[in-house]
C-alpha cells in the first residue's frame, strides 16, 4: 500500500489532518513533519528525512508526500538528496491542495491504487470548486 506523508510548518494543523485521514482511511500509513523542535511554527528537512524514511519502511509501494506551503519544498528538497536512489524512487510529490489532496490520495491508497494513482488522486485539478454551482462568484451565501 501507498503511503502518504504531510509536510508543513503548522504541528496542530497536520495533526488534525492525520486525524482526518484516520477516519478516511484508517488503513492508510501516514505520516507527519512539521514544526520545530519547540513547538513552534516551521519545518526542517531533517524532520521531512525521518517521516520519510519511516514510512518508508513500511510501505513498499512509496509514498505521497504533500506540502502546505510552497517553502517547505526546499527543506523537503533537501530531504529526499539524502535518501539512496531506490528509495527516492517511491516517492512522489504532490502539487495538490493538503487538505483536498491529502484525503484524496488516502482514499484511492486505501482501495490499493498504486503510487501513481495515488499521486493523480492528490493532484485537485486547477479550477476545482468546492461549492455548489448556486454558490454567487462574489462569494456571498446563496439566498
Amino acid at each position: 500500500m501507498v503511503a502518504i506523508v504531510l509536510v508543513g510548518h503548522s504541528p496542530e494543523l497536520l495533526r488534525g489532518l492525520r486525524a482526518m485521514l484516520a477516519q478516511a482511511a484508517p488503513a492508510v500509513l501516514v505520516s507527519v513533519a512539521g514544526g520545530t523542535d519547540g513547538g513552534a511554527l516551521g519545518t526542517s528537512a531533517p524532520m521531512i528525512l525521518a517521516a520519510v524514511r519511516g514510512v518508508l519502511a513500511e510501505a513498499p509501494d512509496g509514498a505521497v508526500v504533500l506540502l502546505d506551503l510552497g517553502s517547505a519544498a526546499l527543506a523537503l528538497e533537501m530531504a529526499l538528496d539524502d535518501l539512496v536512489p531506490a528509495d527516492r524512487a517511491r516517492v512522489r510529490v504532490s502539487r495538490g491542495a493538503l487538505v483536498e489532496g491529502a484525503v484524496r490520495a488516502a482514499v484511492e491508497a486505501a482501495g490499493g491504487g498504486p503510487l501513481t494513482a495515488v499521486l493523480a488522486a492528490s493532484e485537485v485539478p486547477p479550477g476545482h470548486d468546492k461549492l455548489p454551482d448556486d454558490w454567487p462568484a462574489n462569494g456571498t451565501a446563496p439566498g
